[in-house]
C-alpha cells in the first residue's frame, strides 16, 4: 500500500513582538540617578566661571578725571570674552556628556534631564560666579583707585547671553550621539509555539490498494 504524503499546512504568521519584554519603566532609581546627576553638573559650573574670569580678555578704561572712555575704542577683548565663555561651555558640556554616559550607558528620560538641567544651572552659576570674580563693576571707585590718566580693567560682561544655552545643547547633542553609535539593545525574538514547526502527516491513498 502506497501513502500519499499531505503537505504541511502553512504555519500562521508570528508576531514579531508576541513574547517581547514590556518597555522599561522609570524606577525610583533612575530619578536619583538624574538628580545625582543635575547636583554634580550643576556643581561644575563653578569651574567655569573660574576658568572664564581667569582666561577672559581684558577691556580697559581710562579716566581724565571727568569720564571714563575705552582706552582702545577697537580692542576685540569684549567679543573675546564672549568667545572663551563659549569654547568653555561647549567644553564642559562634552565632557560631562562622556561622564554621564560612562555612568550610566543604559541612559533613561530622568538621566537626560539632570543632565539638561545641570548643564544650564552650571551655565548660569559659571556666569554669575564669573562676574563676581572679574573686576569691579562699579567704574566712578575703580577710576578713582586707578586715579587720572592709569588704565583699570573693566567689569566682565557677556554680550551674548545665548552663550548660556551652549553647555546644555552640546551636553544633550553628545549624550544622544554617544547612546546612538554604542548602546545596541539586544534583539529579544519571541518564542516558538510548542507545535511550530507543525509535522509533516502521511495519510493513506485509498486509490491505491
Amino acid at each position: 500500500m502506497t501513502e500519499a504524503v499531505t503537505p504541511p499546512p502553512s504555519p500562521s504568521p508570528i508576531p514579531f513582538d508576541e513574547g517581547a519584554p514590556p518597555p522599561r519603566k522609570t524606577t525610583p532609581g533612575d530619578v536619583r540617578d538624574g538628580a545625582a546627576v543635575a547636583l554634580v553638573v550643576g556643581v561644575a559650573g563653578v569651574l567655569l566661571g573660574v576658568l572664564w574670569a581667569w582666561l577672559a580678555p581684558r577691556v580697559q578704561y581710562v579716566s581724565n578725571g571727568q569720564a571714563v572712555f575705552l582706552r582702545n575704542s577697537e580692542s576685540e577683548a569684549r567679543i573675546g570674552a564672549d568667545g572663551t565663555f563659549l569654547l568653555l561651555a561647549a567644553g564642559f558640556g562634552l565632557l560631562s556628556a562622556v561622564a554621564v554616559f560612562l555612568w550610566r550607558r543604559r541612559g533613561g528620560v530622568p538621566l537626560v534631564i539632570g543632565l539638561g538641567v545641570g548643564s544650564l544651572f552650571a551655565a548660569l552659576v559659571g556666569w554669575r560666579l564669573g562676574l563676581w570674580l572679574g573686576p569691579s563693576s562699579n567704574l566712578p571707585a575703580a577710576a578713582a583707585k586707578a586715579g587720572k590718566g592709569v588704565p583699570f580693567d573693566a567689569p566682565l560682561q557677556l554680550l551674548a547671553h545665548g552663550a548660556l544655552l551652549v553647555w546644555p545643547l552640546v551636553a544633550l547633542g553628545a549624550h544622544l550621539a554617544l547612546t546612538a553609535v554604542f548602546t545596541r539593545p539586544d534583539p529579544t525574538w519571541p518564542p516558538l509555539p510548542a507545535d511550530y514547526p507543525p509535522p509533516h502527516t502521511h495519510t493513506p491513498n485509498p486509490s491505491h490498494p
